[in-house]
């Protein structure tokens, strides 16, 4: 008879697929459902899509979206978080600027924690969540070159208006910004707890680094282009089609698919339907830019795509993913070039990955955290006799 606490068995088929569906423990955070998407401590994204990223934080961190008054409360003390304690615009100044945007994000998240680590991990993880809009900003100025005459931070902003103060970008439409870039982050806080960048972040926690440097190795992760590079490589590939009208898109879908280059933008590997994320990015794209030409190639996108892959049996969900919108928008409001869009998902992480890592290292297990990342690997000739 099956014993009731076996949860998973293991087999030599679990081997060498880089742990892909293997259990190793729980997410307080965030779950995905096929039907619904992420969920956010329990609220499905959809309903959440509407608040501002500072509850959205507090949501993750203390697992309960908070009144009127926590709200207030939350946001001054993000605000007191908010100066950076050094000077991190001397230390991006030396950065080569052929560098990748993510590789800067990580740098400079490393230097966050060299300037002031307090080794209490929800303390750290807050005052890094503060501190990231700055961050953000002097990244966009500093690699592009714009280092002179940068405002000062004015810390009791949003804080996604912080990081619109600090780029100062000229003719553009700052209410649209803020509310393409304050969709984004609520969209990407979290999402699950064994994604790459957050079983990263986790793990190099687990070793008691400290937040900063366990955040800067999700960074890393998150770099690759299977993994968070993916919205950069949507919005290359939408500019690349180049029109919306129908029949051309199609062509050109059907012929990528020929060459054996992937269709960015669609596909989930828990989904079975159109993400949410995307619905509710197209439902915003309508309302603030339905005229913008990349915005119509991906309407036409969300129509044929979804039609000509599910010609394919093998592909079990052909839909829309949150990527396909979001650097369509993000391009829309002013923030042009793709190489950045990274970061973008990299700051709304911090959030998440900074609230699984103050679960596992202060609250699991009775408060004494979850032990040191330690999985076992068998010689290549060895088989799991011993454990069938």
């Amino acid at each position: 008879m099956r014993d009731e606490n076996v949860l998973f068995e293991l087999t030599n088929s679990h081997l060498n697929i880089g742990l892909r569906g293997v259990p190793v423990g729980t997410c307080r955070t965030s779950f995905v459902t096929p039907t619904e998407g992420v969920h956010y401590c329990g609220y499905p994204i959809s309903e959440l899509s509407d608040f501002e990223p500072e509850d959205i934080v507090y949501l993750l961190m203390n697992k309960e979206l908070p009144n009127p008054e926590q709200s207030a409360s939350f946001r001054t003390d993000l605000s007191r978080r908010g100066k950076i304690p050094g000077d991190i615009e001397s230390v991006l100044r030396s950065l080569p600027k052929t560098g990748h945007p993510m590789d800067w994000l990580s740098v400079g998240i490393h230097t966050l924690g060299m300037f002031e680590t307090t080794n209490d991990w929800k303390e750290d993880a807050l005052n890094l969540i503060a501190r990231m809009p700055r961050l953000m900003g002097l990244i966009f100025r500093i690699r592009d070159g714009r280092e002179s005459n940068i405002p000062e931070d004015d810390t009791s902003q949003s804080l996604v208006n912080r990081f619109i103060n600090t780029i100062e970008l000229d003719d553009v439409d700052r209410a649209s910004m803020n509310r393409v870039i304050s969709t984004y982050l609520v969209l990407h806080m979290d999402h699950g707890g064994g994604n790459l960048s957050t079983f990263t972040g986790k793990a190099v926690a687990s070793g008691k680094a400290t937040v900063y440097s366990s955040i800067a190795g999700a960074m890393n992760a998150l770099s690759g282009p299977l993994h968070g590079r993916a919205n950069q490589s949507c919005l290359e590939f939408v500019l690349k089609i180049g029109t919306s009208d129908k029949d051309e898109v199609e062509k050109f879908v059907r012929s990528e698919l020929e060459a054996g280059r992937p269709i960015f933008g669609f596909g989930h590997a828990v989904l079975r339907v159109e993400d949410p994320r995307a619905t509710v990015q197209f439902e915003l794209g309508e309302k603030i830019c339905p005229d913008d030409e990349n915005f119509k190639i991906i309407r036409t996108l969300r129509e044929v795509a979804p039609r000509v892959l599910g010609e394919n049996p093998k592909i079990s969900n052909p839909n829309a993913n949150v990527d396909i919108a979001s650097g369509a928008l993000l391009f829309h409001v002013g923030l042009t070039d793709p190489t950045y869009y990274t970061t973008f998902f990299g700051w709304a992480r911090v959030a998440g990955i900074g609230a699984q890592i103050v679960d596992e290292r202060s609250v699991f297990r009775s408060g004494k955290g979850v032990p040191i990342y330690r999985p076992k690997y068998f010689p290549e000739e060895q088989s799991l006799r011993h454990i069938e």
